[in-house]
């Protein structure tokens, strides 16, 4: 590194160091602005799951709920990927957090009035998933936007993370309070305010040229293909993405049956389960801050299924805890071993992919992530109803084991081709120096 990078950069361990991304204006606006409306949507999270199990009484239907909400992303979000590299991601932005916004606010128009049935929540919940298979890939994407220094990149996913789970700690634990004190519409309503300041954040930000262009130089189905062919050619893309969706399957619908657990399994009731969301969201902290520590993507690898094993053992705990602290004490490890697997992950596709691809790529990281999910609240509903929640997510700690386990088995081969990307990224620039040096060697004297 020159002295000048030197000198840019913070000391490593300091508070400068791990917060480094936001002296980027754009990206500190945005940071900023997600971090008010993000508990607002946790505070929505946890009191649409506790209406549901209050209206219904029914695992089966928490799933189906879970399902409504992210289907949408399995289903769209291949082409909103096509979409977000060809239209201004800023103002697609814009536009799905204004929509999010009135989606909250229907909430908590029909819940304050009364007059919420369960086929309400199911058809917002739906509108939410169609938003959220074009904001996703889209807020992943303009990361790269907002951060001049493609250094600070990791160091911004990684305290993206650490927004949101900072959210998922504060919004259930005042999500929970307020339902006790005064129902589940006020958490929809201060969720659907809570979105002014995301929309002004971005409103407020200042974008180059770049930002504007438009791309239309091909039609969508090429695009789509050319994107689909890009990632199931990449055998380290390829990968990262499988294990993703194998864990968000088995392992993710955990969060659609933590009710039934909070009122069934630990006798407990909402501030119970705004605790267990607590948990999860000290733990994912945790992780997040670990991740915003690291000065390099090197060394990520090995990391993703450490932590995926590490989820999947938490949960097996957490099935056959009865007593709450232990539970509590569970679910941070949950919380900790998921987080820096999905950042991870991220981390290294946003450094592997190339530019005018992030999009697609991105795209199929949400359906990895929320797209997949759906497929497994559906049957962890169904499961639950059968054979008990504690079994469902025991069997479901399993599967994110032997998930693991697969994706180690690969690491060696994965390296061997994750290398090269690295040397001409400069990501290993001692060994890209090598390689210049002796090419240099090598070449006749002209």
């Amino acid at each position: 590194m020159s002295e000048e990078a030197s000198a840019a950069t913070p000391a490593r361990g300091g508070i400068g160091f791990m917060l480094r991304a936001l002296h980027h204006r754009n990206y500190r606006l945005f940071f900023s602005g997600q971090s008010v409306s993000l508990i607002g949507t946790w505070m929505t999270r946890i009191a649409t799951s506790w209406l549901v199990y209050r209206l219904t009484g029914s695992a089966l239907l928490l799933g189906l709920v879970g399902f409504a909400g992210q289907i949408p992303s399995f289903l769209l979000a291949p082409f909103a990927g096509v979409l977000v590299d060809r239209w201004n991601r800023h103002r697609l932005l814009v536009i799905t957090q204004v929509l999010a916004m009135v989606q909250s606010a229907g909430l908590a128009v029909l819940t304050l009035a009364g007059v919420i049935k369960i086929w309400h929540v199911l058809a917002l919940s739906l509108l939410q998933g169609v938003i959220n298979a074009f904001d996703m890939p889209g807020r992943q994407s303009f990361v790269v936007e907002m951060v001049e220094r493609r250094e600070d990149l990791p160091n911004a996913i990684a305290l993206n993370s650490s927004m949101v789970n900072a959210a998922r700690l504060v919004g259930p634990s005042i999500g929970g309070v307020i339902i006790a004190a005064v129902g589940e519409g006020w958490c929809f309503a201060l969720d659907a305010v809570s979105y002014l300041a995301v929309i002004g954040s971005l409103l407020l930000m200042r974008l180059g040229p770049e930002s504007y262009r438009t791309r239309k130089e091909s039609k969508v189905l090429h695009e789509l293909r050319e994107g689909w062919r890009y990632v199931a050619g990449s055998v380290p893309i390829r990968s990262i993405l499988l294990l993703l969706a194998l864990v968000s399957l088995v392992g993710m619908p955990y969060t659609v049956l933590m009710p039934v657990f909070a009122s069934t399994v630990l006798r407990g009731g909402p501030h119970t389960l705004g605790f267990m969301m607590a948990a999860v969201g000290v733990g994912a902290l945790s992780g997040a801050v670990f991740l915003a520590n690291r000065r390099t993507v090197i060394g990520l690898g090995k990391i993703i299924p450490m932590m995926s094993a590490l989820f999947g053992a938490g949960l097996i705990g957490f099935s056959l805890s009865r007593i709450l602290w232990l539970s509590l004490l569970l679910l941070l490890f949950t919380g900790i071993g998921f987080m820096v697997q999905m950042a991870a992950s991220n981390t290294l596709l946003q450094t592997l992919v190339e530019d005018d691809k992030r999009g697609r790529v991105m795209s199929f990281y949400t359906m990895a992530i929320m797209g997949v999910t759906p497929f497994g609240s559906l049957l962890a509903g169904g499961l639950a109803h059968k054979i008990g929640a504690p079994n469902t997510l025991l069997f479901g700690g399993i599967g994110c084991i032997l998930a693991a386990a697969w994706f180690a088995s690969l690491l060696p081969r994965l390296r061997e081709r994750v290398r090269p990307i690295y040397v001409e990224k400069g990501i290993l620039p001692e060994i890209a120096e090598g390689i210049r040096s002796a090419t240099r060697m090598a070449r006749p004297e002209q």
